[in-house]
């Protein structure tokens, strides 16, 4: 695992060091060199006397003991490097440069184990192998450029391609995003994104650790792992951004559920994240803008001033703003009518607050200071400010520079002249603040890094169920699809309200069983998956000879075993469902119901157990939601027993994890119930 020999060595030998610094062998020794290590530096390469003005140590049996070894060497010869170093020179650390391994083929893959095997027995750590290395501000332990400015105040960031760790600090540098710390995993034959974040964890020292975390994820091998810590990090006030690339849709191709078509790995992804507290990003220009908003004063309200004196990006801004749920909020009154006597004749305080092309930096400061200190209604300010390039800004950018120092309220800079006042900028960055270029970018992130909620409870409390009858249903079942009656005993054990029903397989028992439920009743085959499809629904039955007349037709409805009668019931139609998605667990799944899951795809989906805070988000995030509160005079739906439903299924899967697929669809909703009138539920044991 992680250790000070990785992070803080006092000595490192390059393995496969050279002269060619266009390879990585020769470029990681230059990086390191012009970081200027402080520590004791050995080269071992029997084909040169000195490398880079290092003499070479003739062999591994010449070199003294060595806490750190960069291997850029053949991959067959990795192996004997590694066992002799860790055996013979004490080396606890390892960075393996060189490709050749799992990545290729399986005797590679064999080898690499072989590796981790000796590592693991000394109680030595291991990046890669097949990376781009490891750097923090002790040393540039990389192959490649550029190498970003390094300190406790930048990022961590860990990432499994080692070209897009290179694509997203060139992305992030012209910002002014820093770096703390880059772990190119590779392989990740003994770390992988789990270990690097468990350790961030584990090692996390408020008053020195770097607050903002940044992943590039190609494949998660233990979600509850990286759950854990990063749910762990969040609540230690940490900042988390995540690209997770590879999502497929082809295991839901496969699915006989609404909820399995729906509930692809990807979905899961989203669902980890959500309850995590990770901002998920889809690409580098948006995973540095997130980054780089993390690193200004936390947005803790939704109101937003505009400075500007260029009237269309501010429009533009103030589109995005509104659109991702932002406000602008219209200032008047006093204060508003004072401040405008301090700026040109033309400007507007009504915000945005436009100070003209003309304006000065004088004027400038002066809204700001009314932001923050007269205008209650505003929570953040983002100030834009180019410039034609006919004068200097310097003196612009430096109070902006003062006032993020200064303000309690968050300064967001979008300073999109980027050639015409190359030299204030850099200037500005040099200060240690972050620019963003394109104010629609910068907008589009904060809509996303407002509405990511921290993290959710992992270990909520659920409601009770009856754990002794739900297993005695589980144990006894078949694999595969369950038969209604066991459906209605695990919704009755685990307090989930159903309506009335009757199973039939003749008419006569069919007529009885609508006469006990009561009229108008629905009749529904038992069977074929899409029933609506087939003719196997038939709603509004009032009277015993249309229930004889539509038993004998549906009866016939090719893979129906019986008719479902139920009790006519009114309401929304609402949809709640389970799928086991294999290493993240079960999700759940919250929309609306019917055909409407087909129509619109408006699902919200959570990691099971799902706490009452997270249902309510779940409920609350859906597009539809209006529906579900109540519109154009209509009463809502009770959202309490929706909640109550979703905690109570949540229990009902810890009690019968065994549980694969599970449909409540449709759930009728109004204002004083909620009861599920048809179900499918999959077990595989």
């Amino acid at each position: 695992m992680i250790n000070q020999q990785l992070l803080n060595p006092q000595s490192i030998v390059i393995v496969g060091g050279s002269n060619e610094i266009k390879k990585p062998g020769g470029k990681v020794l230059k990086n390191i060199l012009d970081g200027n290590y402080k520590g004791k530096l050995f080269v071992i390469n029997p084909r040169e006397t000195v490398t880079q003005g290092i003499p070479v140590t003739p062999s591994l049996i010449d070199l003294p003991d060595t806490e750190l070894a960069i291997i850029a060497i053949p991959s067959k010869l990795c192996l004997e490097t590694v066992t002799f170093l860790a055996k013979q020179k004490n080396t606890k650390a390892f960075i393996i440069l060189s490709a050749g391994f799992s990545e290729e083929n399986e005797e590679g893959g064999l080898l690499e184990r072989k590796i981790v095997n000796i590592v693991d027995k000394v109680g030595g750590c291991l990046i890669g192998p097949n990376c781009i290395g490891f750097m923090n501000p002790n040393y540039n332990g990389v192959f490649t450029t550029p190498i970003p400015k390094l300190g406790q105040d930048g990022c961590d960031m860990i990432s499994g391609s080692g070209a897009t760790a290179v694509f997203i600090i060139e992305a992030g540098m012209p910002k002014g995003l820093k770096f703390s710390s880059v772990y190119s995993i590779g392989n990740s034959a003994q770390m992988g994104v789990e270990e690097v974040l468990q350790y961030f964890d584990e090692s996390f020292d408020p008053l020195t650790s770097s607050k903002v975390k940044l992943m590039y994820i190609e494949t998660i091998k233990n979600p509850a792992k990286l759950l854990k810590h990063a749910s762990s990090l969040v609540s230690k006030g940490c900042r988390i951004a995540a690209i997770k690339s590879g999502s497929s849709q082809a295991g839901s191709r496969a699915a006989a559920s609404h909820t399995g078509a729906l509930a692809s790995p990807d979905v899961a992804v989203d669902a980890l994240f959500r309850k995590a507290g990770i901002v998920r990003c889809y690409g580098r220009e948006e995973f540095t803008t997130v980054a780089s908003v993390f690193n200004h004063k936390e947005l803790t309200g939704k109101r937003i001033a505009i400075i500007t004196h260029a009237g269309g990006p501010a429009v533009m801004l103030t589109d995005t703003l509104e659109n991702g749920g932002l406000e602008i909020p219209h200032i008047h009154g006093k204060d508003a009518e004072e401040l405008l006597t301090k700026l040109y004749p033309g400007s507007s305080v009504s915000n945005p607050f436009d100070f003209l092309a003309t304006g000065t930096a004088e004027q400038l400061g002066d809204i700001i200071d009314y932001c923050e200190n007269k205008f209650d209604e505003i929570d953040a300010m983002i100030v834009i400010f180019g410039s034609p390039g006919l004068f200097e800004v310097y003196d612009v950018y430096r109070l902006l520079n003062e006032k993020i120092k200064s303000c309690k309220k968050p300064i967001f800079t979008v300073l999109p002249s980027i050639i015409n006042v190359e030299k204030e900028l850099k200037e500005f960055i040099s200060f240690g603040r972050i620019n963003f270029p394109d104010e629609v970018e910068l907008g589009k992130a904060l809509t996303k890094v407002y509405h990511t909620h921290k993290s959710y409870d992992l270990n909520p409390e659920l409601p009770h169920v009856d754990t002794t009858k739900i297993r005695s249903i589980i144990d006894n079942a078949v694999d595969g699809y369950i038969s209604p009656e066991e459906i209605q005993q695990l919704m009755d054990a685990a307090g989930i309200p159903r309506a009335g029903e009757a199973v039939v397989t003749d008419k006569e028992s069919a007529k009885a069983e609508a006469q006990r439920l009561g009229f108008p009743v629905v009749m529904k085959v038992v069977g074929p998956l899409h029933k609506s499809d087939v003719g196997g629904v038939v709603l509004n039955v009032k009277n015993a000879e249309t229930v004889e007349k539509e038993f004998e037709r549906m009866i016939q409805i090719k893979d129906t075993t019986a008719i479902l009668i139920q009790p006519m019931l009114s309401g929304t139609e609402l949809f709640v469902g389970a799928k086991y998605e294999p290493k993240f667990g079960h999700m759940i799944l919250f929309g609306l119901g019917g055909i409407f899951i087909e129509v619109l795809k408006d699902v919200s989906a959570g990691l099971s157990p799902i706490g009452r805070e997270e249902a309510d988000a779940m409920i609350k995030s859906l597009k539809s939601y209006k529906i579900i509160e109540g519109v154009r005079g209509q009463k809502g739906i009770d959202q309490e027993l929706m909640i109550d439903i979703i905690m109570r299924l949540s229990a009902l899967l810890q009690a019968a994890p065994e549980i694969q697929e599970l449909d409540f669809n449709p759930l009728l909703g109004n204002a004083e119930k909620v009861v599920a009138v048809d179900a499918r539920i999959r077990v595989a044991k």
